[in-house]
């Protein structure tokens, strides 16, 4: 399989002068409407310590190429903010375990595609979902997967890490259990050092693993160890969920007014592994809270305080 990619610009940048001295680095999802590098500055003024992007049209195939300038602007925009991590997170329409040829060609093009567009913007984190075997079989979804992140680490030549993100259990979907993320990881087809986890925690709950108390994450978390080098955990999506207990719906709510609730949002907040890593807020914007508004029950939860 071959892909054309666009030519690649690499602007390196210092990852330790980027971390943030928080305990608990908290962002949310940031526009890049008028351009990639209007991104930093929204994420301070929303009072993030990390941010996630799209740098392609969510919704759609098409990709605008990135400018030089655009990339150099963002890159130095973002290591002047101190802002760390910043995450790209590919599109929707891209299915890894597709098996309708054109859809998966499309979708591993784009994986690959979106890789370099990290490189040109120092981008350490692209976060991908695993997709839909649509009625395949999971061995043939796995195997799709596989061949599409081979190719994507190829582009990526060890400066991009593929974060793979959890599923909420609907049906036919990939990723749902740690032991299917596990088994993509461990494939022999792979060179697994650039490929890390992304956990959802509206994902989790839905699929059915509890966080709501400190003693259910604790199970949770002893699983996924069970499963994947903990080492691999390298970003928490925090959020609460609308739906129930393995539910299967993937339906993300305001922090603490979902059913995971606010002692097990503080029990991820507080968790002695998951509060060394960045998290990320995917929570709603509308007239019941914003993002500013989650972010600050986020810092009160980690806080301790009830």
């Amino acid at each position: 399989m071959t892909c054309c990619f666009q030519a690649v610009v690499i602007i390196a940048i210092d990852i330790q002068e980027m971390v943030s001295e928080a305990m608990v680095r908290l962002g949310v999802h940031i526009s890049v409407a008028g351009g990639v590098e209007r991104a930093v500055d929204r994420a301070l003024e929303k009072g993030c310590d990390a941010f996630q992007i799209f740098t392609s049209n969510p919704r759609g195939w098409r990709t605008k190429p990135l400018t030089e300038e655009a990339s150099q602007s963002f890159a130095s925009h973002l290591k002047e903010s101190g802002l760390f991590p910043v995450v790209d997170h590919m599109p929707y329409l891209p299915n890894l375990a597709s098996p309708e040829e054109d859809v998966y060609l499309k979708s591993v093009q784009a994986l690959a595609t979106e890789v370099l567009r990290c490189r040109m913007l120092g981008i350490p984190y692209l976060v991908t979902h695993l997709g839909s075997h649509k009625g395949s079989g999971v061995e043939e979804g796995r195997s799709r997967i596989v061949r599409a992140l081979q190719t994507a680490l190829e582009a990526a030549s060890g400066t991009v890490t593929i974060l793979l993100e959890n599923s909420a259990g609907t049906r036919n979907s990939m990723g749902s259990s740690f032991e299917d993320i596990s088994a993509i990881i461990k494939s022999r087809e792979l060179d697994g050092g650039h490929l890390g986890v992304c956990l959802d925690t509206c994902h989790l709950h839905a699929a059915g693993y509890d966080l709501r108390t400190p003693a259910n994450l604790k199970d949770t978390m002893n699983r996924f160890a069970g499963c994947i080098d903990i080492e691999r955990l390298k970003l928490i999506h925090l959020n609460d969920c609308r739906g129930t207990l393995g539910s299967g719906r993937d339906r993300h709510e305001h922090l603490g007014l979902g059913h995971i609730g606010e002692e097990g949002l503080r029990a991820v907040l507080n968790h002695p592994v998951c509060r060394d890593l960045p998290m990320i807020l995917e929570t709603p914007e509308d007239l019941r809270r914003d993002d500013i508004g989650n972010l600050d029950v986020a810092r009160r939860l980690a806080s301790g305080i009830k």
